[in-house]
């Protein structure tokens, strides 16, 4: 008896919709993923890119890429719209938001890049739908569209058929996580060692650190904020930070506050949030997830959870994967 074939003789296509002015890393990023995989997987994927008219599209950056017409596609696996500057010129054209629209009735999935997210809810797609996009254009996207239920702390959300990533790179995690969808994780992970990122960056990740948001430019406790993040599960004590920093614990945290705009034990806090937020995709248990990032039971840790992100560990788990 022969062997089935482990991947499909007739590639899935992936079809991304661009428009003038849009990011070309939003579109370069997922279509290399895709292109990379189908080397893995011979016949796997193939890539075309299309745009309300054909010809010459201009990206933001000035360079022009060649596009197919939107209208008249056909047996389309994977709709991905781009993000980009040119995203609100879009909204407004009716024909561009339309063949969106009649495309995603056509295909088995639909997803955005970036701010894509926008063409998306403008065409209707996101109605009563979680969805992300990148962090800086989250609030406008929830007042644009109030029935969008908008996280602006993930990587990529999956809602249905419908998925969504925040920005630029963050259409490279988008892209794995379909390929591992489609493909398994061991090709996932091939195609992400071939471009040289993370294997799997969970989607429910925080777009930008806690570490991030405490490092000011000035960068004073840079050091020892990089350094508090390796040593979660530690004495993090205001006594044990001001003597890593070499100062007095009464004149360290007067200076930390006024810098960071936080407590020492605020930071900590947030610190130790930010790691078992990641970490609650991996499938560790709470109480482990607890003792590794310095909680040190699951009860703090519950109570930090509602502190900052309104919804207990439990909770967090389901919507993060």
């Amino acid at each position: 008896m022969s062997k089935k074939p482990p991947f499909p003789p007739k590639p899935r296509t992936v079809l991304m919709a661009v428009f003038e002015d849009f990011q070309i890393l939003d579109a370069a990023g997922p279509i290399a993923a895709f292109e990379i995989a189908a080397r893995y997987a011979p016949g796997a994927y193939q890539v075309r890119v299309a745009a309300r008219a054909p010809g010459l599209v201009a990206s933001s950056s000035g360079v022009r890429w060649p596009a197919e017409a939107l209208k008249g596609q056909t047996k389309i696996d994977t709709l991905i719209v781009s993000g980009g500057n040119g995203t609100y010129g879009a909204m407004q054209d009716s024909a561009f938001v339309a063949a969106i629209k009649r495309l995603s009735t056509r295909v088995r999935r639909t997803a955005s890049v970036c701010s894509g997210a926008f063409l998306l809810a403008q065409a209707g797609l996101l109605e009563g739908k979680r969805a992300t996009t990148h962090w800086r254009r989250a609030p406008l996207l929830q007042k644009a569209f109030p029935n969008v239920r908008v996280d602006a702390d993930c990587i990529h959300i999956k809602d249905g058929n419908v998925w969504t990533s925040a920005g630029v790179t963050a259409g490279i995690d988008l892209a794995l996580a379909m390929i591992a969808e489609d493909l398994g994780e061991r090709i996932a992970t091939d195609v992400a060692r071939e471009m040289v990122v993370y294997a799997k960056r969970p989607g429910g990740q925080a777009q930008h650190s806690a570490l991030l948001d405490l490092d000011t430019p000035s960068s004073r406790f840079a050091e020892l904020n990089a350094w508090m993040r390796d040593h979660l599960h530690e004495d993090l004590s205001v006594d044990c930070l001001a003597a890593q920093a070499a100062m007095s614990p009464r004149n360290f945290a007067r200076a930390y506050a006024a810098e960071t705009g936080v407590t020492p034990a605020k930071a900590v806090e947030r610190l130790r949030a930010d790691a078992a937020r990641a970490a609650l995709q991996q499938g560790a248990s709470v109480q482990d997830i607890a003792e590794r990032t310095g909680f040190g039971d699951p009860e703090r840790m519950r109570r930090a959870f509602i502190r900052l992100y309104g919804a207990p560990p439990a909770a967090m788990r389901r919507t993060l994967r």
